[in-house]
């Protein structure tokens, strides 16, 4: 698989689109206001549905106790935090059921 898509990616994606009107300067602000319109509902404990693609739920994760690979006789305890979960759209899940796994890379090979 290629490279990551970034911000800089969507927004020269959007205006180079034969169906934007916009300036590459607008097209880069609303991309910008809509990432962080999507990251202040999270950040404020609201979930963020966008149809067909999926949903950001913010969760919160148990107080638990780990231990330390170094020092396995001490136990640690892992504060309780809060974490995002994101959940595919039906739509978003059956591009994914098309792919072949043969030809992704595995986040932990590091390519």
């Amino acid at each position: 698989m290629s490279e990551n898509l970034t911000k800089r990616d969507i927004v020269l994606r959007i205006y180079e689109d034969e169906r934007n009107q916009y300036p590459q300067r607008e097209v880069k602000d609303i991309v910008q206001q809509t990432l962080e319109a999507i990251a202040d509902a999270i950040a404020s404990g609201q979930n963020v549905e966008l149809r067909n693609f999926g949903v950001f739920q913010m969760q919160v994760r148990k107080e638990r106790v780990g231990r330390n690979p170094k020092q396995p006789e001490e136990d640690v305890v892992i504060p309780e935090r809060a974490v995002i979960k994101f959940k595919p759209g039906k739509e978003l899940r059956n591009r994914l059921k098309e792919l072949d796994p043969s030809r992704l890379s595995s986040p932990a090979d590091g390519s």
